[in-house]
């Protein structure tokens, strides 16, 4: 056990070297020695801003199916729930979303669905071509899951910027256990075929999963830094009652913070969202602190973000993209950041 000097200079070194050990990155997670954590918050805030300065990247988030093909225990959106109503846009919703959040100002858009396969290959570059052509210098983001080489091949060639796909856990038996049919192997070779494709490969995973420890995420982190990801999602677990993982407890908004803050110091020029789990449990402020610089507004309209319930989250009072978008940069201007 290392003791509250030993922390400090441990922070100290990894903010310099970027680096450290499994042993290491589990006992700042389990220190919860008020005078360590702050230090650790501030200089996880003082690597970001050397990298991106007060900036924090604005992303507009379309949810454009939730059907499924998985079986994930821990999300809302799998095909066993039968207790909710699918959707599928057609292109035609999807474009107009997409301009729109563009017309307001937003300068990458995020594709996002389940596994639904009936989005073909040529269907969705269709879409990837059509948002370039409107505006070539905004980011395309897409998120679908496990797909063929081919697939990511062709919509890199359509003018995809950008993919995540997380790993949700780096421990091959819980990973096999929450995701039936499905192996930890296959999601890092698709990881691996993104890069490979030249795309800004984003990952992440989940903190407080039933069964999960703090030497798990330890080395959730270190993958990340293997992986040399551009994006890491990390987000508390939140149970949903229409899944076998419903009476759960929920993750843990401080020690998720820890790990951003953790995670900032290991990749300094990682993009790293105040995701919306955190938000919804009133955690995106601290995770701005702990070094996130990107947030996530969804773009999905209002009756079609009920139904994309990947956990329970409350849907505010809808407003326009354009006005989310300003009512979001005046609260950031609030904390001393500037919204792009």
């Amino acid at each position: 056990m290392l003791d509250r000097q030993q922390l400090l200079s441990l922070i100290d070194e990894m903010a310099a070297s970027h680096k450290a050990s499994a042993g290491q990155i589990s006992a700042l997670l389990s220190c919860e020695d008020e005078e360590v954590i702050n230090y650790l918050f501030s200089q996880a805030l003082a690597v970001k801003e050397a990298v991106f300065g007060r900036d924090i990247y604005i992303r507009a988030i379309i949810e454009f199916s939730n059907v499924c093909r998985c079986a994930c225990r821990y999300c809302g959106i799998n095909r066993e729930n039968q207790n909710i109503i699918r959707y599928q846009m057609p292109a035609g919703e999807i474009l107009g979303l997409a301009y729109a959040a563009i017309d307001a100002g937003y300068q990458t858009i995020v594709l996002q669905s389940g596994e639904d396969l009936s989005y073909t290959r040529e269907m969705l570059g269709a879409v990837i071509r059509k948002i370039k052509a409107y505006a070539p210098a905004v980011a395309v983001t897409l998120s679908v899951g496990e797909r063929p080489y081919g697939d990511y091949a062709h919509w890199r060639v359509c003018g995809a910027d950008r993919y995540l796909i997380k790993h949700e856990t780096a421990d091959v038996a819980l990973y096999e256990k929450l995701h039936p049919g499905h192996s930890l192997e296959k999601r890092l070779d698709c990881q691996q075929h993104l890069q490979a494709l030249g795309y800004e490969m984003g990952s992440g995973f989940m903190v407080g999963l039933p069964g999960q420890t703090m030497e798990m995420l330890a080395e959730d982190i270190l993958l990340l830094q293997k992986m040399q990801v551009a994006m890491a999602g990390i987000g508390p677990f939140i149970p949903h009652p229409d899944t076998s993982l419903a009476g759960a407890a929920k993750g843990d908004i401080a020690l998720t913070n820890r790990v951003l803050a953790i995670t900032r110091l290991l990749l300094p020029t990682v993009h790293l969202p105040a995701t919306t789990a955190l938000t919804v449990q009133g955690g995106r402020a601290e995770a701005l602190a702990a070094g996130a610089d990107v947030i996530m507004q969804k773009a999905t309209p209002a009756e079609k973000q009920r139904l994309y319930e990947i956990y329970p989250r409350p849907v505010k009072e809808e407003y326009s993209l354009k006005e989310k978008r300003q009512l979001l940069v005046t609260q950031l201007k609030s904390l001393g950041y500037m919204g792009i």
